[in-house]
């Protein structure tokens, strides 16, 4: 296998990435200058090496806590749930949203074997009860995963004298938040719904 079908295959590997796609990547790599791919080389490496999980909330970050967590003017009583961590950047821009997070790392899925023990479901239940928490907004998306796995974490917190909510449905069904732009996760923030009452905020 020559060079190039060896980086083809590799981009390949990702997710998302079909056979025209990884040979457009590839041919963008090979017509670039040199120092332009050693540079991303390196950076991939030192993504890589330096990125690690924050140790309060599962965020992306080069040091054991991510900076939300250690910012103090956040709201400090509410808790949004995330699938991953790259879905804190979107609630982020969008500005609705000033509390701190909790990556699930996931969501349930039977078909692929990922069940709750998979998921930082027992880390958010014990961050509610030690850290004063008010609410927690569940932000999974709207597919039948992501509906199936905040069902199943509202019932865990069930009972602990906090408000339980959801993002509205501003993000349409069977949708990934990844695919919803700016405004449209604003509204979902501010429109969120109660999963105690069915009441809005």
């Amino acid at each position: 296998m020559t060079a190039l079908a060896r980086l083809i295959q590799r981009f390949k590997q990702l997710p998302g990435i079909g056979e025209k796609s990884a040979q457009r990547i590839a041919r963008y790599i090979l017509r670039i200058e040199h120092e332009d791919a050693a540079r991303l080389s390196e950076a991939i490496l030192e993504a890589r090496s330096r990125t690690r999980t924050c140790r309060r909330c599962g965020n992306l970050t080069e040091d054991e806590f991510c900076e939300i967590c250690k910012d103090p003017s956040r709201v400090q009583t509410e808790i949004c749930v995330v699938e991953e961590a790259f879905d804190i950047p979107l609630i982020e821009r969008a500005g609705a949203y000033q509390g701190l997070y909790h990556v699930l790392g996931g969501v349930l899925s039977p078909m692929e074997d990922v069940s709750a023990d998979e998921l930082r479901i027992t880390e958010l239940v014990e961050r509610v009860k030690n850290e004063g928490t008010k609410e927690v907004i569940l932000a999974t998306s709207a597919t039948t995963e992501g509906e199936t796995t905040a069902l199943y974490v509202a019932g865990q917190l069930k009972g602990m004298g906090i408000r339980v909510s959801r993002i509205a449905r501003g993000i349409p069904v069977g949708a990934d938040l990844g695919l919803a732009d700016e405004v449209t996760i604003s509204k979902a923030i501010r429109g969120r719904e109660s999963l105690d009452s069915g009441e809005r905020t």
